[in-house]
Order: structure tokens, then C-alpha cells, then sequence
């Protein structure tokens, strides 16, 4: 039912403001009562004001748990008007025809003749008193022409049927269609305050799904091309191609334990930048000059895994010329709670693409998911040489 479906904090609204609105007659009773010793607390008062009050909780409710859905969740904009017409000439009615009866014209007195004064008591008044004459000459008689004009003007009066709208009618209606809008406003408001945070549940799990694709995009590229160096090396040395299954299991371990991890310590990310550069020199001879720069101690301040790798990955596989001297140059440094990374080969046989890659498009995706603007990437394509620098902000 909607009723269990709808807002917690919305039927909490509600229930105060209707709690003070029947709370506010009895404690002005109450103050009334306190104040004016002679004043008593009157049961009948209290219950005519709340019989109104209940009146506009019931078409509240109606409108709440009925008519306002079709607005706000079903967008049913002609039934929700149609009804809330035959609500208001609905509320009409009843406001018109609970007005107190009229009781018709008063017969008019003949001219000269004073009302009979039924007095059962000494101290009672008659209920009709012509006005006191002091003075004759400062004062004309009311009594001929002018006494039966007076009288026709009242019976007129009297006998004028009541409007079929008056002022208290306009006003009830005008304070319920108020409440209407009110009740659309708070609805609304909740509305939009649910769907917001769907969205951002969506978009966190977009960007989990995301972030998990692009790791298993990442993970079998690197071992393919690792793998091909362990496979170029059983035949040139075996030795070899044993510490290099070693080196490779290290980093199957990192990648397998901490891969999936939304942030690893930057002393572990660094040691498995070292595990692969030490796997890729032992396949390359002394015309590869590569130099590794990495702090020998670093905080556990947290960065994404395999987030590095891909620019060191991309050094090795497009900077590397077998007719010529090559060379890699890899550095990390902490410095003000960032990292900064930098990565500079020069240009084999086959030059480096900028927006080439699966590896690099990835990176690019993984760093705009999980940091936004709070990074800085630039990389710079020259003739001979291919750089990257990388700054990354560090997590606790």
C-alpha cells in the first residue's frame, strides 16, 4: 500500500503540524480559563473548533493518500484535476449548506403601535426600548413618515435572502486549496529528495561495476604480455625464466589479494612496480639503459592498485628499439600528502599513441571515476622521447 511506502519523515511532518494545529484552541482555552477568573473551560467550544479542524483532515487525507499520487508518482495530470474539482464543489456544498437557517422576514409593527413587553421579572428589559426624548425641540418625534421609513429599511433588511457564497465560504475554500498546495510542495520535496539519493546509489554502483570492469580489463592484458617474456626466456636461459616465474608469482599475489581493493598502501603499489621492472630486465641486455627512482620508504597512505602500471607497461612496449641505445626513466616521490609520478622512454620502432591503447584509455577512465579534477595528468609526445607525469592526491 502507498501508505507504507510513503516517506517516514513526511508522515512526521505532517503528524506535528496537525498535532499543533488541534493543540492550538485548547491551550488558548486553557491560557483564556487561567487569565479571567470568571472565564470556565468550555468542552462545547473546544469540540465545534475541532469538528472544523476534522473536517480538513479528512479531505487533507484524501488528498494525501489519494488524489496527490496521481500528481507526483503517476503524472496523471487531467484525472488529478478533474478530482480535485469535484473535491472543492464537494467542500463547497457542505460549506454552503452548514450556515446557520434563516428564518425568514420580520412582520413588520403597525405604524404607532409598540411591541407587547412580556416582562416576568421587574429587572428584565424589554428586548424593544424607543430612544429617550429629552428635548422636544432639539430632537424631531420619530414617530409618522419618518418612524415608517425606519421600519421599511429593516424589514427589507430582514428580508433579504442571504448570499449564495459569503466571505467565511470564500476564505474556507481559499485556506483548503492552500493546504492542497502545501501538501503537493511537501510531497514534491520528499519526491525529489528519494529520487536523489536512487541516483547517487546508481551512479556508486555504475561507478563499482565500472571500476571492477576496468580491473579485469587491465589484469589479463598485463599477464599476457608478461607471460610472453617468460615464454622469450625458456629458451635463452632457464635460470632465468625461473626467477622470472617467481618474480611473476609475487605479482599475481598483489594482484590477486590487493587488486580488487579500492586502495592499497603506496610502499605496496611501489614494490610491484619493482617485482615487474626487475622481471623486464632480465629479458633485456645492457643497450636498454633503465633507471628506477623510488623512495626506500614511503607511508601507507592509500592509492588505487594497478593504477602505475600501465604507463610503466606502455615505457617497455613502445619505447624499446633492438637497432639502437633505448632507455626508461621511472620515478615516484611523495610531497605534500600527493604523489607524483614520472615516466619518460624514448621512441622505438613503434611510437608511442597518446590516446592509443586499451591500457592508457582505461587509466584515463579509472582516474576521472575515482578522483574527477583532483588529478593531474599530462603527457607529452615529442619527436625522440614520450613522457607522463602523474600527480594523485593520497588517501588515509
Amino acid at each position: 500500500m502507498y501508505w507504507m511506502k510513503q516517506s517516514r519523515q513526511e508522515n512526521l511532518v505532517y503528524l506535528v503540524v496537525w498535532g499543533l494545529l488541534f493543540a492550538t484552541p485548547l491551550l488558548s482555552l486553557y491560557v483564556r480559563t487561567i487569565s479571567d477568573s470568571e472565564a470556565t473551560f468550555n468542552w462545547t467550544e473546544l469540540f465545534i473548533v475541532w469538528r472544523r479542524f476534522a473536517i480538513y483532515l479528512v479531505l487533507f487525507l484524501i488528498h494525501n493518500f489519494f488524489l496527490a499520487p496521481l500528481l507526483v508518482h503517476q503524472r496523471k495530470r487531467v484525472l488529478y484535476v478533474t478530482t480535485l474539482v469535484v473535491v472543492i464543489a464537494a467542500f463547497m456544498l457542505y460549506q454552503c449548506n452548514s450556515r446557520p437557517d434563516f428564518k425568514g422576514p420580520m412582520e413588520p409593527n403597525p405604524i404607532g403601535h409598540k411591541p407587547p413587553m412580556e416582562q416576568t421579572d421587574r429587572h428584565q428589559q424589554p428586548y424593544f426600548k424607543e430612544p429617550p426624548r429629552e428635548m422636544d425641540d432639539e430632537r424631531p418625534p420619530f414617530d409618522g413618515p419618518l418612524r415608517q421609513k425606519h421600519q421599511m429599511r429593516q424589514m427589507r433588511h430582514h428580508d433579504a435572502p442571504p448570499p449564495i457564497i459569503g466571505e467565511r465560504d470564500i476564505l474556507a475554500i481559499i485556506v483548503l486549496i492552500l493546504m492542497f498546495g502545501a501538501n503537493l510542495g511537501i510531497k514534491s520535496y520528499f519526491r525529489s529528495s528519494d529520487d536523489r539519493k536512487r541516483l547517487e546509489k546508481l551512479e556508486r554502483e555504475n561507478l563499482a561495476q565500472q571500476l571492477e570492469y576496468l580491473r579485469y580489463q587491465i589484469n589479463p592484458h598485463f599477464f599476457m604480455n608478461t607471460l610472453n617474456n617468460i615464454h622469450a626466456l625458456v629458451d635463452i636461459n632457464p635460470e632465468q625464466a625461473k626467477d622470472t616465474i617467481l618474480e611473476l608469482s609475487k605479482m599475481m599475489r598483489f594482484v590477486l589479494y590487493e587488486g580488487n581493493k579500492q586502495g592499497v598502501p603506496l610502499s605496496r603499489e611501489l614494490d610491484f612496480i619493482r617485482h615487474y621492472v626487475t622481471l623486464m630486465q632480465l629479458r633485456y641486455t645492457n643497450k636498454v639503459k633503465i633507471t628506477l627512482d623510488l623512495p626506500q620508504s614511503s607511508s601507507d597512505r592509500q592509492i588505487p592498485p594497478l593504477i602505475l602500471i600501465t604507463f610503466i607497461e606502455n615505457a617497455f612496449k613502445h619505447g624499446i628499439s633492438y637497432q639502437h641505445p633505448s632507455f626508461i626513466e621511472i620515478s615516484v616521490s611523495e610531497h605534500d600528502d600527493a604523489m607524483h609520478f614520472s615516466c619518460r622512454n624514448s621512441k622505438g620502432e613503434k611510437p608511442n599513441e597518446e590516446k592509443g591503447g586499451v591500457g592508457l584509455a582505461n587509466i584515463r577512465k579509472r582516474l576521472n571515476l575515482l578522483y574527477g579534477h583532483d588529478y593531474a595528468l599530462r603527457i607529452k609526445n615529442d619527436v625522440d622521447t614520450y613522457s607522463v607525469e602523474l600527480s594523485l592526491p593520497l588517501k588515509s
